[in-house]
């Protein structure tokens, strides 16, 4: 949650969480405010969460292998804008795991591929993000040019980063490496 507050410094972005973790706690601790001292009684010194926030948790009920019930239950905000935001499900960070799973074996489940040390864990994650949003087209991003043929984009050309899609090549010869690691 600290690296996430460097993007979003003010408020937690919208979020939907499997109902597994601490995530509430995690939000609060990250993202809470004291609340001010009234000057009546004990000073509060709990961080509460504050308005604006949306977050959800899904949990997903099994019968063995079988997927028998989802309950949504929205944590903070308001709950029907919370719904409408984010939709109800986890079908977005689910793909976003599988698709980290496929490409960096350090992150696969029950896999001799770990790392040792968390630094090259984190250099394995940002290797694998950089080659999906800059060299790896994505079908659900592309749009039909004037002549009514698919071009398609990766998520950097989405955001308006570049305006194609690099090669790894590319990609590598464009990129800082990060300072060496003392063991």
């Amino acid at each position: 949650m600290q690296i996430l507050k460097q993007t979003h410094p003010d408020q937690p972005p919208p979020m939907a969480t499997d109902a597994k973790g601490c995530y509430r706690e995690a939000l609060v601790e990250t993202w809470g405010k004291v609340p001010e001292h009234s000057g009546v009684g004990r000073p509060p010194t709990r961080k509460q969460p504050q308005p604006g926030w949306h977050y959800l948790q899904v949990q997903k009920i099994r019968s063995g292998s079988r997927l028998t019930e989802v309950r949504v239950e929205v944590i903070y905000g308001d709950p029907e804008a919370t719904r409408a935001l984010l939709g109800g499900h986890t079908a977005y960070i689910e793909r976003t795991n599988l698709t980290s799973r496929q490409m960096n074996g350090r992150v696969v489940r029950k896999t001799l591929s770990f790392s040792r040390e968390v630094f090259y864990l984190r250099a394995a994650c940002r290797w694998e993000d950089a080659v999906y949003n800059w060299t790896r087209p994505c079908s659900s991003l592309s749009l039909k040019g004037a002549d009514g043929i698919k071009q398609k984009r990766t998520p950097a050309m989405a955001a308006g980063l570049t305006d194609r899609c690099w090669t790894v090549q590319h990609l590598l010869s464009m990129v800082v490496p990060p300072k060496r690691h003392q063991p």
